[in-house]
């Protein structure tokens, strides 16, 4: 019901500041009775595909709490929680970024993710599983692992190329709609506007060229993991990196709990085949070993 209830949020927050910019901007309408305006529907496109990433940026912090169930360590209530603040304090402070807040989340299968929309207000937290059934040295690498990607300014990375990528999933899938409609009413002459068949064009072309550019989006995604394994790897060493990746392959066959949303945020995701591989957005943990070990 929360997911929910965060998905119709989110959606009505972007329509909201969508709409708003788009009024200041002064651009009604891309779609005129003289045909498609191309820098009124470039703008459209822009601002909408934006908002929604930034939107997202800007609540992610909120939504993986509230998603994950994670609960901020506000004072240690154990040796446990105390070692695991020191250490992200620890880590943050060689790495140069403000402390960011540090949470536990309730899943067996061992994974952890950070977020937030400023690398001096973030969000590093762990799974219950992860902190039961690991070595400290590996818990320590895989927090620098998460302290990597947001040094690396990794989360804010993602939503700007969202949001290239959105808009243009959105403005090209709008040209093609308009031209198959074109295409459809050549022979009725006089009559301004478009028909259905821009509506179910677009819409169509909306999900194939979203499907191809989530590769683009998953692509980046992979090569700020091998990044991130090199700045935990850095922060802690190459061995425990290396034996913390390795203790993640060997529990591969624990049920994924991660939301959907926060997979890309995570340390630990399934293994894709095949096609399938292209719009994984963790390599595989074979080749983060190896290029861990040519790095040391």
């Amino acid at each position: 019901m929360m997911r929910i209830v965060l998905f119709l949020a989110t959606n009505l927050a972007v329509i909201l500041v969508a709409s708003l910019t788009l009024s200041l901007l002064g651009v009604d309408h891309y779609l005129s009775g003289s045909g498609l305006n191309l820098t009124s529907l470039l703008i459209f496109c822009a601002v909408f595909g934006f908002a929604g990433s930034i939107i997202s940026l800007l609540m992610s912090k909120m939504m993986a709490k509230m998603s994950t169930g994670t609960q901020l360590i506000e004072q240690p209530r154990s040796e446990e929680e105390r070692w695991l603040l020191e250490t992200v304090a620890e880590l943050s402070e060689q790495a140069g970024i403000k402390m960011p807040d540090v949470g536990i989340f309730p899943a067996q299968q061992a994974n952890a993710f950070a977020t937030g929309w400023n690398k001096n207000d973030a969000l590093v937290a762990v799974s219950a599983g992860l902190l039961q059934r690991f070595r400290p040295e590996e818990i320590r690498a895989v927090l620098a692992h998460e302290i990597g990607h947001v040094a690396n300014g990794d989360m804010v990375t993602l939503a700007l190329i969202q949001g290239v990528v959105n808009t243009f999933v959105m403005f090209f899938a709008r040209i093609v709609g308009y031209a198959v409609d074109s295409f459809l009413r050549r022979d009725e002459e006089g009559e301004g506007g478009v028909g259905i068949g821009f509506y179910i064009t677009t819409f169509i072309f909306e999900i194939i060229f979203g499907i191809l550019a989530s590769t683009i989006v998953a692509w980046f995604s992979r090569r700020r993991e091998y990044r991130a394994d090199e700045a935990g790897a850095r922060l802690a060493s190459p061995h425990a990196m290396i034996g913390a990746l390795a203790r993640l392959k060997a529990e591969s066959g624990i049920p994924d709990q991660m939301p959907a949303q926060m997979t890309a945020f995570g340390i630990n995701s399934h293994l894709k085949q095949g096609l399938m591989e292209l719009f994984s957005s963790h390599p595989p943990l074979d080749d983060r070993i190896a290029a861990l070990k040519q790095m040391r």
